[in-house]
């Protein structure tokens, strides 16, 4: 991956509007200093991901709700992981701690848990960002 300042693109979906408004405010206009700043694209369902996804090559990290509903984040990652062709890394946001072997399953590259602290969170994603693969805690 590059350093080059070429914007990154990050992806975020849930259902829940307030939860998009959270990441996104957690995440700010770069998630580091040595990160070039990033446009995000919301998402509110799973179709909408994956149709943008479809006509995109240009992505950096998806950020996914796993209690979105119907369809949550953690079945997506798994899906975009089987299906994208050198799938960007995918921060998965679960329920509870307990959760993160089901963030393995899903083959994300890191999880944090609700409420998202935003230091943890944009921690994360800078890291992924950087090609740093976290374990999922």
């Amino acid at each position: 991956m590059s350093q080059s300042n070429e914007k990154k693109q990050i992806l975020v979906y849930s259902n829940d509007s307030s939860v998009r408004a959270t990441i996104i405010a957690a995440l700010g206009r770069r998630v580091a200093s040595d990160i070039a700043e990033h446009v995000i694209h919301e998402f509110a369902t799973g179709a909408a991901l994956r149709s943008y996804v479809d006509s995109h090559t240009d992505i950096d990290l998806f950020i996914l709700d796993g209690e979105a509903t119907p369809e949550g984040g953690m079945g997506v990652a798994r899906q975009l992981k089987d299906e994208v062709f050198n799938c960007p890394p995918v921060l998965v946001i679960t329920g509870r701690v307990q959760d993160s072997w089901l963030a393995a399953w899903s083959m994300a590259e890191a999880s944090v848990t609700h409420p998202i602290d935003p230091f943890t969170l944009a921690h994360s994603a800078a890291q992924l960002l950087r090609g740093s693969h976290l374990a999922t805690a």
